[in-house]
């Protein structure tokens, strides 16, 4: 696990919320829309050219434009908003550990393994796209006119690493950091608490291990779609391995190149569906053409439904019933 940043391996840059600018400008003109872009929170390295930053947030504008018109169409779009009564302010990494539990908590999604946090996000108003980028690019969190959160990932990232960095940026929007905690830290330690809980944890570790066996972190993995060296930093945190205990595995991790490309099969990544089903509900709703819902997709219907149809075992190649 090599890196200043644990469970990924990935360095980490949290910016000030600034205007994005002056090469895309401060205020993007969209059809029907007025877009003010401002970017709170980044992940990525330092090293990050600025013109390739400019390029990733260049498409997140493309893309959004096109999202929000095809949502206008269904009247008010689902804005995001956090529990009223989710105590958001953190003094310390524990705290964390309890905000991602309440707001788990909150938005019924029990103890068990999420599915599709992408699923999730989209469904609280957060809006989810796959960019392409940089190689030290993973995941950035923009706002839109002030008001609707954007997160958008790396397209290609493997499914473990796109869904941490998915739950990190969550924690920037979510968590209140005071006192001497690291933000940085504060939305590691949300991550894997979000998608793991410290219950979910003991419950399938046990309290006190000596060490853990690859092939039961790889069932893990697999279970609940975090990466194998995150398994082991929830051990360590929850004091369910001693850190000597942890750092051994970690050294077989680096030892093997297991912490570029961890063993066994990897998992797949997630994709955002709801502009997607927006889109052909709009159509089979006769609320636009076919040339414009091509437009709203972002490519020919042709290409589309034959995509579609590699994916999903022959689905039939229909643009309408």
């Amino acid at each position: 696990m090599a890196g200043s940043s644990p469970y990924q391996g990935r360095g980490s840059l949290r910016g000030h919320p600034r205007k994005v600018g002056p090469a895309f400008g401060i205020v993007y003109k969209v059809r029907p829309f007025s877009i003010t872009i401002t970017t709170p929170a980044y992940r990525r390295r330092a090293s990050l050219p600025r013109k390739q930053e400019y390029a990733i947030v260049g498409q997140v504008q493309e893309w959004l434009e096109r999202y929000l018109e095809v949502e206008s169409l269904f009247g008010e779009p689902h804005r995001f908003a956090l529990p009223r009564d989710l105590e958001r302010r953190v003094a310390s990494l524990d705290d964390v550990e309890r905000v991602a539990l309440a707001l788990r908590r909150r938005w019924d999604l029990g103890l068990g393994p999420i599915e599709s946090l992408v699923e999730v996000l989209e469904a609280q108003g957060i809006k989810v796209g796959l960019v392409e980028g940089h190689d030290d690019f993973d995941a950035l969190t923009l706002w839109a006119n002030g008001e609707i959160p954007v997160i958008v990932v790396k397209r290609g990232l493997p499914g473990d690493r796109q869904r941490f960095n998915l739950a990190h940026e969550l924690g920037h929007l979510v968590l209140e950091t005071t006192g001497e905690v690291d933000a940085e830290k504060a939305a590691y330690r949300f991550a894997g608490a979000f998608l793991v809980p410290a219950p979910t944890a003991r419950l399938e570790l046990g309290t006190q291990r000596q060490s853990l066996s690859l092939y039961e972190l790889h069932l893990l993995k697999h279970k609940y779609g975090l990466s194998m060296q995150a398994w082991i930093y929830r051990a360590k945190d929850l004091h369910i391995l001693s850190p000597a205990a942890a750092e051994r595995l970690f050294r077989r991790f680096r030892r093997e190149g297991w912490h570029r490309r961890e063993p066994g099969d990897p998992i797949p990544p997630e994709e955002p569906g709801r502009m997607k089903r927006l889109v052909l509900r709009a159509l089979a709703e006769d609320l636009i053409s076919e040339s414009r819902a091509a437009e709203l997709l972002g490519t020919p219907l042709e290409r589309f439904w034959h995509e579609e149809a590699r994916q999903h075992d022959g689905f039939p190649v229909a643009v309408r019933c």
